[in-house]
Order: structure tokens, then C-alpha cells, then sequence
């Protein structure tokens, strides 16, 4: 109960600071953010997957997320395919498949997962600072520092993040975390890519999968529409695709433009952020102080009770 109190207070020292005058810049740190050029990334060519699922396997195994299978189950289970699923909070990457226009004897499968992106929104939406990018590429999430806003489920243009309740208590926000703990030692690999068994991702530096996927598109004319997904959206993702087909008939949305979400989100930050904040926080003080003075009346009756029974 005490740490309980001592958390609430710790919220409500960070909203004085953010109301009180503070906004403005706190809004500014999360919302300038960078990309880092020498970053880490993965080229998936769409053109390649065979749908095993291999790469959903490796990644819940890596993560230790609940509802794991044998590996077999993952590659013989057909009827998932029939309906387009999203990434959970118990399953951060997924592969959809969609009809092929070309040869319909041969679908395409499509791996999604957080995009990590160049700049990305749910780091420029978090007034806490729960997400960080990383020089690596990644885009981490800190449960510690989260207050539950879910202002970064709002903020993400690729419909990522989920919240969690297995536990009532510690509620948190969950994404792929491009396998962080491996890539940032030397030669590690994601789970995903590296299990994959026809190479369907290359991991590795932003800039070389770039030059890379462009040479593919070059070399091979007619496989590929001449586009790499993920170069130029939303101010460039660490995940890059190619496909043979528009990449809006395979799930990706084709309306993003080329301007980093942090652009369009400072504004509206700035502004009225801390109106969403205080009044959650004032609601949620008013509640525990109404608990608490219920709590003293119902011992002080029990008290006045006792006294009467012992005359």
C-alpha cells in the first residue's frame, strides 16, 4: 500500500511539472527525435515467404509469451490463415496470407510486426518517456515508466501496440522489440530472421538493405513493383518489403506520406496534453482520498462500537 502511495505521488509530482510550465519542454524532448544512420534493419521479401510461420514460433519462444505451441503445430496450421489477424499482446509478429493476382496457386504470406520506425510516433506521443529509440534501430518500451495513457497506440500509423491485462495490477503496453537484447551484441540476429529456412529476411545495416533491396528490383525485372516499402514511409522504418504486387493488396496502407508522425503530433502535444493528464490524475486522487477517509469513518465506528460493548 505504501509504495502504492508513493507511486501516485510520483504521478502527481510529474503532472505539477508538466502543468505548471513545464510542457512545453517536456513535450519537446519526445518530439525531436532522430534516426541514427549506421541503425540495423531487415529487408522482408514478400516474394519468398512461404507462410511456415516458423518466424511466430521463434519470436514467442525468444519472448517467453504465453500460448506457445510445438513448432510442427505452427507449420501445419492452415485454417489460421483464413482471416487477417493483428500482432496481441500475446503474439508480436504475425503472418497474413493474401491472393495473388499473378499465379493464384501461389498466395503471398506477409510477416507484420512493429516497424520500428525512424522517428516514431509512440515515442513522441509518451509525455514519460516509456519509449526510446535506440542507435540500434530498436524501439523500446519501459514498463516502469509507463502511466497507461496509451497515447502510443493512438499515435501509431501501423496499429501495433497492445495493452495487456494478465495482470490487473501492472497493466503494460506491448510491441516487438526488434530482439533488442540480441542485436545489440555482436553478430546477433531477431529470432525471426534467423530461423527463417528460404531466407525470406536479411538483417543488417539500414543503409546497405536499401541498396540491396533496389538492386533486387533492378536485377529482376517484373518480379517486383518498384518500391521498398519503409525507405521513405512516415520518415523511414527499420523494416523494409518488397512485394510483386501494390503493397495496398497486401495489407499495407499506401496513405501514410513521407512526414514523420513527431511532425504532426508536437502541435496537438503541446497543447492539450496536459488537460488529459490532470484530469485522470485529480480523478484518481480524488477516489483514493474518498477511499481512505471511508476507511478511518468505517474504524472509527468499529472503535465506538467496541468501547459501548465493554461498558
Amino acid at each position: 500500500m505504501e509504495q502504492n502511495r508513493r507511486d501516485f505521488l510520483r504521478i502527481i509530482a510529474g503532472v505539477g511539472a508538466l502543468t505548471l510550465g513545464g510542457a512545453p519542454n517536456a513535450m519537446g524532448d519526445v518530439t525531436t527525435l532522430r534516426g541514427y544512420p549506421d541503425q540495423y534493419g531487415v529487408l522482408v521479401d514478400t516474394t519468398v515467404c512461404v507462410g511456415c510461420r516458423r518466424c511466430e514460433w521463434a519470436c514467442k519462444e525468444w519472448n517467453k509469451l504465453p500460448g506457445q505451441q510445438t513448432l510442427k503445430a505452427y507449420e501445419q496450421d492452415r485454417v489460421i490463415f483464413e482471416k487477417l489477424r493483428r500482432t496481441d499482446a500475446s503474439t508480436y509478429t504475425v503472418v497474413n496470407r493474401f491472393p495473388n493476382p499473378r499465379d493464384a496457386a501461389r498466395p503471398i504470406y506477409v510477416k507484420k510486426q512493429c516497424m520500428h520506425c525512424y522517428e516514431p510516433g509512440c515515442a513522441s506521443s509518451c509525455f514519460v518517456k516509456a519509449f526510446t529509440k535506440r542507435p540500434e534501430g530498436a524501439v523500446t518500451y519501459d514498463a516502469s515508466l509507463c502511466v497507461g495513457c496509451r497515447y502510443c497506440m493512438a499515435a501509431c500509423p501501423f496499429d501495433i501496440p497492445a495493452y495487456q491485462y494478465y495482470d490487473p495490477w501492472t497493466p503494460e503496453v506491448t510491441k516487438c522489440t526488434f530482439c533488442f537484447d540480441r542485436i545489440k551484441k555482436e553478430g546477433g540476429v531477431p529470432a525471426c530472421a534467423a530461423i527463417c529456412p528460404v531466407e525470406t529476411m536479411t538483417f543488417g545495416k539500414r543503409t546497405d538493405l536499401i541498396s540491396l533491396a533496389h538492386k533486387k528490383i533492378r536485377d529482376n525485372p517484373g518480379r517486383y513493383v518498384n518500391h521498398v516499402y519503409g525507405e521513405n514511409e512516415v520518415g523511414g522504418t527499420s523494416w523494409l518489403y518488397l512485394s510483386s504486387v501494390p503493397f495496398s493488396m497486401i495489407g499495407f496502407r499506401a496513405d501514410l506520406g513521407t512526414v514523420p508522425i513527431p511532425t504532426y503530433s508536437k502541435p496537438f502535444l503541446s497543447l492539450v496534453s496536459p488537460v488529459f493528464i490532470v484530469i485522470p490524475a485529480l480523478a484518481m486522487g480524488f477516489y483514493s482520498f474518498k477511499k481512505r477517509r471511508d476507511q478511518i469513518a468505517r474504524e472509527e465506528l468499529r472503535e465506538a462500537l467496541e468501547k459501548k460493548e465493554k461498558k
